[in-house]
C-alpha cells in the first residue's frame, strides 16, 4: 500500500474514533461519572464539565502505535500507565508526591531504555526536561480548545518533520499523526463552549508523548535537539516564565492561580475562542519556522530558534503591559466606588 494512504487512514481513523468515544461517553452519561471538573479559583469556566478527553485520546493513540509504529511501544505503554494513574487523580485525587513520582519514573524508564549516544549527565538533563514537559502541559490545560489545539499543531509538526524532513522516520511520523488526529477529534467537543475537558488523564500523557516523541526523534537523528522545544515553545514559554515569576514573588506555586498568559488573555476580554485562535496562529507559525529551519545550516538553525524565542518574549511583555493597565483601571474603579 502507498505510504500516503497509511497516513490518511491513521489520521481519519484516529479522528473518527476519538469523536465516537466522546459522544458515546456523553450520550450514556458515563462522562459525568468518570470525572467532573468543578470550577475553582484557577478555573475560567463557571459550570461543571466532564473531564474525559483522555479517554478519547490515549486509547486511540496506543492502539494506533501498536499497529503502525511498534518501535515506539514503550512510549505508548508509559503514556497509558500515566493516563490510568491520572484518571484516579481526576476521580478521587492523589497526593502531589505520588503524581510527581510517577512522572519521574516514566521519564526515567523511557530515557534509560532508549539512551542516546551522549554523556550520562545530558540524559539526566533531558529526563528532567521531560518531567517538566509532562507537568507544564497539565498547567496549560485551562482554557477551551487550548491544550487540544496545541496537541493538534505540535504533533502535526512532528509528523511533517518525521515524514518529509531531511531524515525521515516513518514510524515516528505515524505515531505523531495518530496523536494529532485524536487531538483533532477531541477538539470537536472541546472548542468553546467546551462540552468536555481534557483532564489530567489526557494532559499528562500528552505532555509525556510530546517529550518522548521529541526525544526519540533527536535520538534517531530525525531532528536536532532544539526542534521539539521550538515546536512546543509557546506552551513551554508561558508555563516556564509564569512559574519563575511566581517563585520570585515567593508565592506557593502548587496552588491554583490565573497568572498564565492565556488566562490573562481570556480575562482581558478576548474570551476562550479568540484566545485559542490566537494561540493556534502562533503555534502554526512556530511549526512552519521549525520545519523550515531543518533545511538550514546548524548555526542558522540556532539563530532562527533564538529569533523566534525573542519574538515570543516580546509578545509576553505586551500581554504583561496590557494586564498592568487593566489592573490599574480595576483599582481606580474600586476607589471611585468607595
Amino acid at each position: 500500500m502507498d505510504p500516503r494512504w497509511i497516513f490518511i487512514i491513521v489520521a481519519v481513523a484516529g479522528l473518527v474514533a476519538s469523536v465516537a468515544i466522546l459522544r458515546f461517553l456523553l450520550a450514556t452519561g458515563l462522562a459525568w461519572r468518570l470525572a467532573t471538573d468543578i470550577p475553582n479559583d484557577r478555573s475560567l469556566h463557571s459550570k461543571p464539565v466532564p473531564r474525559v478527553g483522555g479517554w478519547a485520546i490515549v486509547p486511540v493513540v496506543c492502539v494506533s502505535i501498536w499497529i503502525v509504529a511498534p518501535g515506539l511501544w514503550l512510549a505508548a505503554v508509559l503514556a497509558l500507565a500515566l493516563a490510568v494513574l491520572s484518571q484516579i487523580d481526576d476521580r478521587r485525587g492523589l497526593p502531589a508526591r505520588v503524581r510527581f513520582a510517577a512522572h519521574i519514573a516514566a521519564a526515567t524508564v523511557f530515557v534509560a531504555a532508549t539512551p542516546g549516544a551522549v554523556p550520562v549527565w545530558v540524559l539526566f538533563v533531558l529526563g528532567i526536561l521531560l518531567v517538566w514537559l509532562v507537568n507544564l502541559y497539565n498547567f496549560m490545560d485551562g482554557s477551551d480548545g487550548l491544550a487540544g489545539g496545541m496537541a493538534l499543531f505540535g504533533f502535526s509538526g512532528y509528523a511533517l518533520a518525521a515524514g518529509f524532513g531531511p531524515h525521515p522516520d516513518t514510524q515516528l511520523a505515524l505515531a505523531a499523526t495518530a496523536v494529532a488526529a485524536a487531538a483533532a477529534g477531541f477538539l470537536f467537543l472541546n472548542f468553546h463552549p467546551a462540552r468536555v475537558f481534557l483532564g489530567d488523564a489526557g494532559s499528562i500523557p500528552l505532555g509525556f508523548l510530546a517529550g518522548a516523541l521529541g526525544y526519540w526523534g533527536w535520538m534517531k537523528s530525525v531532528w536536532p535537539i532544539w526542534f521539539p522545544a521550538l515546536i512546543f515553545l509557546p506552551f513551554i514559554a508561558d508555563a516556564s516564565v509564569t512559574l519563575v515569576k511566581r517563585v520570585l514573588r515567593r508565592e506557593k506555586v502548587w496552588l491554583p492561580h490565573k497568572e498564565h498568559y492565556y488566562q490573562r488573555m481570556v480575562r482581558l476580554g478576548m474570551g476562550h475562542a479568540a484566545t485559542a485562535r490566537a494561540w493556534y496562529l502562533v503555534m502554526a507559525v512556530g511549526v512552519v519556522i521549525a520545519t523550515f529551519a531543518l533545511g538550514l545550516k546548524p548555526v542558522m538553525q540556532w539563530v532562527v530558534a533564538g529569533a523566534w524565542s525573542v519574538i515570543l518574549l516580546f509578545a509576553g511583555v505586551c500581554i504583561d503591559r496590557r494586564w498592568q493597565q487593566y489592573q490599574g483601571r480595576m483599582d481606580n474603579a474600586k476607589v471611585i466606588r468607595k
